[in-house]
């Protein structure tokens, strides 16, 4: 029996765990075949909400943030870049930070056209992999007609100021919440997961919940 499965991600497209998190979700839930059919929403969380339009470069803006030395850094890059290979997602040079208000406000609407996830995912892949730069409109445009969306209305969305309301109240719903961290991936909207998990464990989370959804049922 196919089982529905509701998943809220809540992530920013600035976050190298949600990158890894959401490959090894796809993975989980691909794993599992038939047994659950599951259907994705993203929601927005902004790591940098105050970052300006050139970005920082990301050792900077690392090391005031959390304290890290360059070496530090560079060895947390490493073992994202395994943990990235292990789900199939590479990691290429990520030498700066940007804002990711426009992607979040972008994929809202993506949303509405019912292109959300794949978005999501080429968003990942430019900033992540290619190095782009995910706060640039053309990095944007490139990126929702790359998933079939239709250019023109893409770059309606971010010249003007579309769905900005909307983004921020789901952030400020989100935080109320109690979401402080990326990924926070919440489950038929009541079971809460965090963090770049292995598939492993994301399976069996998932196998748990199909599990006390049958019982109760």
């Amino acid at each position: 029996m196919t089982q529905q499965l509701r998943i809220d991600f809540v992530s920013d497209i600035a976050c190298p765990w949600c990158a890894i998190g959401l490959a090894s979700l796809r993975q989980a839930v691909a794993n599992l075949g038939d047994k659950v059919n599951a259907e994705f929403a993203m929601h927005p969380f902004e790591l940098n909400p105050q970052m300006g339009p050139e970005g920082e470069a990301i050792v900077e803006y690392l090391g005031k943030k959390y304290g890290r030395t360059p070496a530090q850094i560079e060895e947390t890059q490493a073992m994202i870049r395994e943990r990235g290979a292990d789900v199939g997602f590479t990691f290429g040079p990520r030498n700066y930070v940007y804002n990711t208000f426009d992607a979040h406000r972008l994929m809202y609407w993506a949303g509405i056209e019912g292109k959300q996830l794949p978005l999501k995912l080429a968003l990942l892949q430019a900033y992540h992999g290619d190095g782009k730069d995910p706060s640039n409109h053309d990095v944007l445009v490139e990126a929702a007609q790359s998933v079939g969306l239709d250019a023109d209305k893409a770059r309606a969305v971010l010249s003007g100021n579309d769905y900005a309301d909307k983004v921020r109240a789901e952030e400020e719903q989100f935080q109320a919440m109690g979401i402080q961290s990326v990924p926070s991936i919440i489950f038929n909207q009541k079971y809460l997961v965090t963090g770049g998990q292995p598939v492993e464990a994301f399976e069996q989370v998932i196998q748990q919940i199909l599990a006390e959804e049958e019982a109760s049922a």
